[in-house]
C-alpha cells in the first residue's frame, strides 16, 4: 500500500462506482475519495452502493473527505461555514460509519472559504468547535481528522503548513489529539511553502501525504517538483503511511510514470 489512488480526481472517465475496480485493475490495492455524495446525509442505498464498490473491487479505502459542499462550484469545506453547522455535525456520524465498516481511519475536513458578512474570528470559532466534534466523532473508530492547506482558492484561509498546524494546535488544546496535517506537496509548493523544511520539521506527525506535479497538477514527472525526493525524505523523517495520488491525468496515461 505504497500508493492510494484518489478516485475523485483520477479515473473520472468512468462512473464513480466503477473507479475502485479500475484502480485495482491498474495494480493498486488502495483508494481514497472526496465526499462522494451530494448531501451530508445520503440515502442508505447510496451509501450501501459506495461501500459495495469498494469491497467488490478488493481495495482498501484509506481516506475519505467530510462533505465539503459543491467543490466544482468553488466550495472548499463546511467546517467554518456559518449556517451549515448542524449539517456538518450530521455528516460526522455518516463518515464515521463508512469508516468503521470499510476500515478507513483518515478523514479530511476541508476548512471552508471566508464568507462575506461574517468575521474571520467568528468563522474560526465555529471551525474549532466543528473540528473538535469531528475528532471526537471519529475517535470511537480509531480515526484521525486531517486538515489541509489548499491552493487555487483565494478565500480559503489555510495556505501554508503552519496555517493548518496553528489550527491543529488549538484543537489539541481543547482535548482531542487525533487531528493531523494533510501534507499535499502540490498545494504547499504552489502556495510558496518550503516543502523540504515542512518535511524535516513535521513528517513524523503527518496524517497523510498527497502528490501532484507543478505546473499543471499533473502526474509525477510532468512538472518540476522533486516529488520522489520529498517522499523519500518524508520516509526518512518518520512518515510511514501511503502516498495519495491526487493529480489530473487521462486514464490511459495516469500511471505510466510508476515503476512497481
Amino acid at each position: 500500500m505504497t500508493y492510494t489512488v484518489n478516485c475523485s480526481i483520477l479515473l473520472t472517465e468512468l462512473p464513480l462506482l466503477e473507479r475502485p475496480a479500475a484502480a485495482a485493475a491498474a495494480g493498486f490495492d488502495a483508494v481514497e475519495f472526496w465526499w462522494p455524495f451530494a448531501d451530508s446525509v445520503p440515502a442508505d442505498k447510496d451509501v450501501d452502493a459506495f461501500e459495495a464498490a469498494i469491497k467488490d473491487a478488493g481495495v482498501q479505502l484509506t481516506g475519505l473527505n467530510f462533505n465539503a459542499g459543491d467543490m466544482p462550484a468553488g466550495d472548499r469545506g463546511l467546517v467554518s461555514w456559518k449556517g451549515r453547522c448542524s449539517e456538518f455535525k450530521d455528516n460526522i456520524d455518516v463518515v464515521a460509519g463508512i469508516g468503521e465498516r470499510l476500515g478507513c481511519k483518515a478523514f479530511n475536513a476541508l476548512y471552508g472559504n471566508r464568507m462575506e458578512g461574517h468575521s474571520a474570528e467568528a468563522q474560526d470559532e465555529l471551525a474549532l468547535k466543528n473540528l473538535v466534534a469531528a475528532a471526537e466523532g471519529v475517535a470511537r473508530i480509531g480515526g484521525t481528522v486531517l486538515l489541509e492547506p489548499v491552493s487555487g482558492a483565494e478565500r480559503y484561509p489555510l495556505k501554508t503548513a503552519q496555517d493548518a498546524l496553528d489550527v491543529i494546535g488549538k484543537v489539541h488544546a481543547e482535548g482531542p489529539q487525533n487531528i493531523k496535517l494533510l501534507a499535499d506537496f502540490y498545494h504547499l509548493a504552489v502556495n510558496g511553502d518550503n516543502v523540504q523544511t515542512v518535511i524535516e520539521n513535521h513528517a513524523k506527525d503527518f496524517g497523510h501525504i498527497q502528490i501532484a506535479d507543478n505546473p499543471g497538477r499533473g502526474a509525477p514527472g510532468t512538472g518540476e517538483l522533486p516529488l520522489g525526493e520529498w517522499i523519500s525524505r518524508s520516509r526518512e523523517f518518520g512518515y510511514a503511511g501511503p502516498i495519495g495520488l491526487e493529480y489530473k491525468a487521462p486514464q490511459a496515461e495516469a500511471f505510466g510514470w510508476l515503476i512497481r
